[in-house]
């Protein structure tokens, strides 16, 4: 059962955030060196969070096949991360639409949108740069992606704008920490730990307030939408086509990949916060568990 989650007045907590962006904001096209070259031999996302990682298909990959993965794999989550943003920022301006322009909280959602562009130029950028195919999600995804932003609304909107930046979160976390992962990935993972920490700020306490004001019904239609799109998010982060890279078949190596304990423990692992934050505000519930469990965002 959830309890009451305290939150700040939201004036209060847009004006420190309008703050903090002013004090600690990045400008990609400065910040990061662009021209330096990649470096040999080092892979671009850590071989154990590859999703073949532990798999027969992994064994039979030379060091150079797997870099070479994990090369397509970062194209793959990077560009599918744009795509988050992107929907992200529909659903902000489609807030803002309604907003009074005076209030800091609604500034600070352009303030959001205004740093989530810059992200999706770094995200592009480094795609490019990189030398893979901006992957995204897949034709069915990408095209229900067109409805989301009018059909998500209240707290399942900001829950599931959570699960996107929080699992990618982890994963940036653990990538710029890495001194074995490629410098300009990690630098461009920084990048974007350092500023989601603000949306996410934003984004949880929106939810608590508006679940505080959720019905029965609101929330079971709130619990089943957030577990659907967590889903689509998670499946979403290996495009199947990256593995034609490295010569294995796309649908053979997909099933592997979402068969291999190692792939679904990390699933796992980059849910694990904000799962318990869901969880706490009342948005995990039997509506939309079908879908947690498929994601492995539930065991």
């Amino acid at each position: 059962m959830s309890r009451t989650l305290q939150v700040g007045d939201r004036e209060k907590t847009a004006d420190r955030l309008l703050r903090s962006t002013a004090r600690n904001s990045y400008d990609p096209d400065v910040d990061l060196d662009w021209d330096a070259p990649l470096e040999e031999g080092k892979p671009y996302i850590p071989f154990h969070r590859s999703s073949l990682y532990g798999t027969a298909m992994w064994d039979r990959l030379s060091e150079d096949q797997r870099i070479e993965l994990t090369k397509h794999e970062f194209a793959s989550i990077a560009s599918n991360g744009l795509w988050f943003e992107v929907l992200l920022m529909q659903m902000l301006l489609k807030e803002f639409y309604d907003s009074d322009p005076r209030t800091q909280h609604a500034q600070y959602a352009l303030t959001e949108v205004a740093d989530e562009c810059r992200h999706s130029t770094m995200f592009a950028k480094a795609v490019n740069k990189v030398g893979a195919p901006a992957y995204g999600p897949l034709p069915l995804l990408r095209n229900g992606g067109r409805i989301l932003p009018t059909t998500l609304k209240g707290p399942s909107a900001y829950a599931s704008i959570l699960v996107a930046e929080e699992v990618l979160d982890r994963f940036q976390r653990d990538q710029m920490n890495d001194e074995d992962v490629q410098p300009l990935v990690r630098m461009v993972n920084r990048i974007h730990v350092l500023e989601e920490a603000r949306h996410v700020t934003f984004a949880r306490e929106e939810v608590v307030r508006r679940m505080a004001e959720c019905g029965a019904a609101e929330r079971a239609y709130h619990q089943y939408w957030t577990a659907l799109v967590s889903y689509a998010i998670c499946f979403s982060l290996i495009n199947p086509h990256v593995y034609k890279a490295v010569g294995l078949r796309p649908r053979d190596a997909h099933r592997a990949a979402w068969s291999n304990p190692h792939f679904q423990n990390t699933l796992h692992w980059g849910g694990e916060k904000i799962m318990a934050f869901l969880d706490e505000v009342g948005l995990v519930g039997r509506p939309g568990m079908r879908w947690w469990k498929k994601a492995f965002l539930i065991r």
